[in-house]
């Protein structure tokens, strides 16, 4: 159904205003959330890349995260087709892209990241490199991986300041370090994944020494005005009720050590925004974040859209258009600064304008089949 003109308005309200982060001022509180979409054959994103991302800001994204993109480290892929972030090809796909939201009047931050343990040996652009875990333990807690020594802790710390630096030299307006979703600075987050007996494992706060240590390489890497952006969840890959923490006292031990390190903004990822998270509270993961760290957030998870995550994307599943109230009053109390759209933005590249301006009627609802296609 259409919203109503009050509705309405208060949507565009609550969105439309601008946001600062250290040197960067995006128009709007709406941000294409990251998604893999393994269209970069070879590492190299390619013109359909950068007009996809075009198409979005075009549509009146305020900021786009990129889908993640590999450092230069022979174990941080497992895929032939997701982009690398490093290397003259990629680098120069890259700056087409950046190009391109730039004249369409977006913004842009690439994600970097390491998979760990999540690789299959054997898989990505390097066949023959190891893969690599924290503790040689895997997200199921079965053996996997080689535990990593302390020359390949400061490879990874180095290879994630050298994308930095490219990030911005290349014309990004930021970067977002992926920690999260059981990738590999989220391995060493997670005491499951994380058994170490050396300085980087032990205690929450121990344990987020290496991820403190990326965060403050790569700020130190770029220029005082360059945002940096690092990306939580406590949900893993195919283990939804992972916990980093039960207790808002556990988050801001993980947080932390992160925002001292130079985190500018957490990017909290839930499967669904409006799910509180921990008791007696309504806030959810970026809410709290902000409460704790004073630090501003970027929400996501299911917005305005009736199915969450993984039931989704499952074979032949459409997912219907929701409304935003919920989100508006969230946004309008700033309980958090920003807001992802992810599916939603691959069904509909104008759902940023759309809810803007009010049009909410001619959104296009979310189709798994959707993903086989950049468009």
């Amino acid at each position: 159904m259409p919203a109503s003109s009050a509705a309405a308005d208060r949507a565009a309200q609550a969105l439309s205003r601008p946001f600062t982060l250290r040197g960067l001022t995006v128009p709007n509180r709406i941000v294409m959330a990251p998604m893999t979409r393994d269209f970069s054959p070879g590492g190299v994103p390619g013109a359909d890349v950068a007009r996809y991302y075009a198409r979005r800001a075009a549509g009146g994204v305020g900021l786009i995260v990129t889908e993640g993109t590999y450092i230069r480290h022979d174990s941080a892929g497992d895929s032939v087709r997701a982009p690398l972030f490093h290397g003259e090809a990629a680098l120069a796909g890259w700056k087409n892209v950046v190009a391109e939201v730039h004249r369409a009047g977006g913004r842009i931050m690439a994600q970097i990241c390491h998979v760990g343990v999540q690789r299959p040996e054997g898989a990505g652009p390097v066949p023959d490199a190891p893969t690599v875990s924290p503790s040689g333990i895997g997200l199921d807690g079965a053996p996997a991986g080689k535990a990593m020594t302390q020359d390949d802790l400061d490879a990874v710390i180095a290879a994630f300041a050298e994308a930095a630096a490219a990030a911005e030299r290349t014309g990004f307006d930021g970067v977002e370090v992926h920690g999260a979703h059981g990738l590999l600075i989220d391995q060493f987050l997670w005491e499951r994944t994380n058994r170490r007996t050396d300085g980087y494992g032990g205690d929450p706060v121990a344990r987020t020494r290496f991820a403190a240590e990326i965060v403050a390489a790569c700020r130190k890497a770029v220029s005082a005005d360059f945002p940096i952006v690092f990306r939580t969840s406590q949900w893993k890959l195919n283990n939804y009720d992972a916990r980093l923490a039960t207790t808002p006292q556990e988050l801001e031990a993980v947080l932390t050590p992160l925002a001292e390190a130079g985190v500018d903004a957490f990017h909290s990822s839930t499967r669904r925004y409006w799910v509180p998270e921990f008791e007696d509270s309504d806030l959810n993961l970026a809410g709290w974040t902000k409460k704790l760290t004073g630090k501003a957030t970027i929400s996501v998870g299911s917005v305005g859209l009736d199915k969450a995550f993984k039931p989704g994307f499952e074979s032949g599943s459409r997912t219907g258009v929701a409304g935003i109230e919920n989100l508006v009053n969230r946004l309008e109390r700033d309980e958090f600064d920003l807001i992802a759209i992810g599916r939603a933005l691959i069904a509909d590249p104008e759902w940023a304008r759309k809810v803007l301006t009010g049009d909410t009627e001619a959104l296009i609802p979310f189709a798994a089949d959707q993903v086989a296609t950049l468009r």
